[in-house]
């Protein structure tokens, strides 16, 4: 099973450099690494090239011009970019453990996409990893505990691993609170719905559709949380100007029971 990591960016080459050492820290490399920027400016483009010319695994990057938050289009044309069997979407503020791709290639199973979770940083302790280029991805739990003691992260709980098992697909049909921070999907399901719907406008619920239409063609959540967390650095939020139009598109896509976007990964073949 040939795998892709797929990893959206914006204007953040720091972040994205303690992302990338995460992945360069994975226990193996049997994976494609492809970057998919909305638009950045050459300082992210420098940062990738130099980091491609030392990767351990096949590294793209892919750019779109930058005509507002378009991080949907910037998937298809990264997911159009790669021949992948399974494609793992994350996002470059989400640093990986060293396992996780391998624990991603573990969970995968026809007929199911795989959903898991994140501990966020706070602003203080994101400003810390990034000026002292702190090695968060290798990280041992007492490490992390300390942290929670600080008030540096949300919650510990995620990092406790359990094994596979029939508890994963216990909510077999939820697509509330998924996330594309830490999604993965067989390629040939995802373009059965057509990718990432790029109607939607700015940020907001493009994610929910691309599961919403998921779920109507049959395929069900796995949960991959005790298994894969991400460490999510922090942002300012995106504006939410288009957020009650975005609302509207997803009722209905939940009433229509359609499967696929209408703007998606087809035009970028």
């Amino acid at each position: 099973m040939r795998i892709c990591v797929i990893l959206t960016t914006y204007n953040r080459p720091d972040a994205l450099a303690a992302v990338l050492e995460g992945y360069f820290a994975q226990e193996a490399f049997d994976f494609e690494l492809i970057v998919a920027d909305d638009g950045s400016t050459d300082e992210t483009r420098r940062l990738v090239e130099a980091y491609g010319r030392r990767a351990p695994f096949a590294m793209k990057h892919i750019w779109q011009e930058d005509r507002g938050f378009r991080a949907g289009a910037a998937r298809n044309r990264a997911l159009a970019a790669t021949s992948a069997d399974y494609v793992v979407f994350s996002d470059g503020d989400c640093v990986p453990p060293a396992q996780f791709v391998g624990r991603h290639r573990a969970l995968a199973e026809p007929g199911y996409f795989v959903a898991g979770n994140r501990i966020l940083l706070s602003e203080r302790f994101t400003a810390e990893v990034l000026r002292k280029r702190l090695p968060v991805h290798s990280w041992r739990h007492s490490d992390w505990a300390a942290a929670w003691l600080r008030r540096d992260v949300n919650r510990l709980l995620p990092l406790i691993t359990l094994p596979d098992g029939a508890f994963r697909k216990r909510s077999a049909r939820r697509w509330e609170g998924i996330k594309t921070c830490n999604f993965a999907a067989w390629r040939a399901d995802l373009e059965r719905v057509n990718g990432f719907d790029e109607a939607y406008s700015g940020w907001g619920l493009e994610d929910s559709d691309l599961v919403i239409r998921l779920l109507h063609a049959g395929i069900r959540h796995k949960s991959a949380r005790f298994a894969a967390p991400v460490f999510h650095l922090w942002h300012k939020e995106w504006g939410r100007s288009h957020l009650a139009e975005n609302q509207r598109r997803l009722a209905d896509i939940m009433a229509s029971g359609r499967i696929e976007a209408a703007a998606g990964l087809r035009q970028h073949r």
